[in-house]
């Protein structure tokens, strides 16, 4: 289906195009969340909450992992099938990057494909430089400068604006 500019311009297109998509690609998701094991009854859950009602689609393991599947196979998935990364960096994220689990594979998967957004909360960018040079290298927030629920807002935004465009 095409659009002249002038239809373009109107909010109707986008969101018919949005739900053909929907339609189309039920899995679909406008963020893939990665965290920690350790976070993920505390402030993980908080930002998926947080990321939700302002709107955006998120993949997130504890809503996203059905009982009985094999866990690597559905992140594979979720990973796949979502536009932007959010890496929340904690100190529990951090040790799991350094002793290689599921958290260190979720990463380098973001990494490779240059769509992540890491959001630093109760860490420094000095300790994620002393981890993840790579991930420090992108572009973020901090919850030091901003709430968590703040920092939602703005990458909920940002995730409309892509799915706009």
């Amino acid at each position: 289906m095409s659009y002249t500019p002038a239809e373009w311009r109107t909010v109707e297109p986008f969101t018919q195009k949005a739900s053909e998509q929907a339609q189309a690609h039920p899995d679909r998701r406008d963020l893939f969340l990665c965290h920690a094991w350790a976070d993920r009854e505390s402030s993980a859950k908080e930002l998926y909450g947080h990321l939700k009602s302002n709107g955006a689609s998120v993949w997130f393991s504890e809503e996203d992992l059905p009982l009985g599947s094999l866990m690597i196979r559905e992140i594979d998935k979720g990973l796949r099938n979502s536009r932007v990364g959010i890496v929340l960096v904690t100190p529990a994220l951090l040790k799991s990057i350094e002793s290689e689990g599921v958290a260190e594979q979720e990463l380098a998967a973001l990494l490779s494909t240059r769509r992540v957004i890491p959001v630093l909360h109760g860490v420094s960018f000095e300790d994620l430089n002393n981890i993840s040079p790579l991930l420090a290298s992108h572009a973020g927030l901090s919850t030091k400068e901003s709430t968590l629920d703040n920092v939602a807002a703005k990458i909920a935004a940002a995730a409309a604006a892509l799915s706009a465009a």
